[in-house]
């Protein structure tokens, strides 16, 4: 049977979870895999396996457990190795790699930060900046409404002044929160969204994070903010934004239910 991965953590970590359910149905009890001086918490893969909400959550509950006692390599939900020998061999192949990123996260969390626009306030701002819209508006309403060229054309510019502004507030809340984070990872871009950033923050400098939070969503009321965390560090498993899956794995939806 394959191999289900949750996350890696170091052979001396004092309370990985041994025996809880994990995903399935029902759900399969979580086992140690041991090499060196690693250990991955695994269990059986179920054959179909899906991101359903049960299994979602039973995979953060593993992860939950297990980082509760320390620094915990977090697998997103779906990663799927050919058997154990399979990953205790990647455990061997990346030692060096694994350990080096245990060190880079103890201690840190990471939150997840999307913004979007409320649609009439940042119109407000828009009109509020450009000059040129705020005439061509005014003309048109002296013109009542204007022709449908002058509607056209109107209706264009305050679309390509509304795409600008959704970069200049992406790249203001990437400055604004930064300071206060170890390391920062751009998620896939989604519908709805202007921006969607992950900051790996140190537990002792959350209130610092979370208060920068506060004072962007003052300084700039026609951003909408939602913000998760603290999560386990997904985003920074690797170096870069990208986490990596044992050899043979296959990826599935993301593991964060909101």
């Amino acid at each position: 049977m394959s191999t289900y991965v949750y996350g890696i953590a170091s052979a001396s970590h004092p309370s990985l979870p041994e025996g809880m359910g994990g995903v399935g149905d029902p759900p399969n009890p979580v086992r140690l895999l041991k090499e060196g001086d690693l250990v991955a918490v695994a269990g059986d893969a179920p054959e179909d396996l899906r991101p359903k909400r049960r299994d979602l959550l039973a995979h953060q509950t593993i992860l939950a457990e297990a980082g509760a006692g320390g620094c915990v390599l977090p697998m997103r939900f779906g990663n799927v190795a050919p058997d154990d020998d399979a990953v205790r061999r990647v455990l061997a192949e990346r030692a060096g790699h694994y350990a080096e990123r245990l060190r880079a996260l103890e201690g840190k969390a990471e939150y997840n930060v999307k913004a979007n626009h409320d649609e009439q306030a940042v119109l407000h701002v828009v009109m509020g900046e450009d000059a040129e819209l705020r005439a061509m508006a005014e003309a048109n309403r002296q013109a009542g409404g204007g022709s449908h060229d002058d509607k056209l054309k109107l209706g264009e510019m305050v679309v390509s002044a509304i795409k600008a502004r959704e970069g200049v507030d992406a790249a203001l809340l990437q400055q604004a929160l930064e300071p206060t984070a170890t390391a920062v990872a751009t998620g896939a871009e989604s519908t709805g969204w202007i921006t969607n950033l992950s900051f790996l923050v140190a537990a002792d400098s959350a209130e610092d994070f979370l208060g920068a939070v506060e004072r962007f969503r003052e300084e700039n009321p026609h951003v909408q903010l939602r913000v998760n965390g603290p999560l386990p560090p997904y985003s920074f498993v690797e170096p870069g934004p990208a986490d990596h899956a044992p050899e043979g794995a296959g990826q599935a939806a993301g593991a964060a239910v909101e």
